[in-house]
């Protein structure tokens, strides 16, 4: 099994480390194409408006000046000798769930492997839950290849990514696996930080508060909240359907 490996933390994030070594417990077969920069929050963008250049950095790991997708295509297209039979993107630092996905290059890179017609799945290590700075890459480590052997077993559906969270907790603290679905927080925890520069300018950060919402069962938050490590499956389709049915039989041309 030929695998590509990319992320959006970029090409020296420790998370792509992890993904390497997660990997090579499925195959000797493996390939990296990740951005030279970080590109988190970065979505599904590809570069339309600038050249983008590569970098060898090993034999088969190449520094993209883009963003996940990009490396994604040019993986898939120019720089591999053929099409790879998986896709793993991250293993991000930070969870992907809720909203969080619409706008994850982690997933995005995964959705773009998908629409070329590979298998593809995001893999995220939550953090922070505990306390602020908590981060254990052991535990994506841990849990990495043996979460994903049952899904490589089972497989899923050609227009579905498989989207992998591992808690924030020690390996061995983990209660196990649940199947979930997208969940969404009751509050946004999206919040920005207005400061003034030396010469009296505002400038802001962007970033995420801490809270922790209320979720239901079944969702990859309340998976991730309680110790397990969350799988959803995930397709493109924004399609509300429910709604669309009620459209369709109230519209009056």
């Amino acid at each position: 099994m030929r695998i590509l490996l990319t992320n959006d933390d970029g090409i020296n994030a420790p998370g792509l480390s992890v993904l390497e070594e997660i990997a090579k417990e499925l195959s000797d077969d493996i390939w990296i194409a990740a951005p030279e920069e970080e590109q988190s929050g970065k979505g599904r963008a590809i570069s339309l408006t600038h050249p983008v250049r590569t970098r060898k950095v090993g034999a088969r790991a190449f520094a993209i000046t883009g963003t996940p997708s990009d490396c994604v295509l040019l993986a898939t297209h120019d720089l591999m000798p053929e099409k790879p039979d998986l896709v793993l993107s991250g293993v991000n630092r930070g969870q992907n769930i809720a909203e969080d996905t619409s706008f994850s290059g982690t997933i995005a890179a995964a959705m773009f492997g998908m629409q070329l017609g590979i298998p593809s799945i995001a893999l995220s290590q939550s953090q922070n839950f505990r306390e602020r700075g908590s981060l254990p890459w052991d535990t994506a480590r841990t849990w990495g290849a043996k979460t994903l052997r049952p899904l490589l077993d089972i497989g899923w559906p050609d227009d579905v990514v498989m989207n992998v969270n591992f808690p924030d907790v020690e390996p061995e603290d983990v209660r196990g696996v649940q199947i979930t679905r997208q969940g969404f927080r009751d509050e946004s925890i999206i919040h920005t930080d207005r400061r003034e520069d030396l010469r009296g300018n505002d400038y802001y950060w962007i970033g995420y508060k801490g809270k922790l919402s209320k979720p239901d069962e079944g969702t990859d938050l309340r998976a991730i909240y309680e110790g397990y490590v969350s799988v959803s499956p995930l397709h493109v389709d924004l399609t509300h359907e429910a709604f669309l049915q009620k459209l369709k039989g109230s519209w009056q041309a």
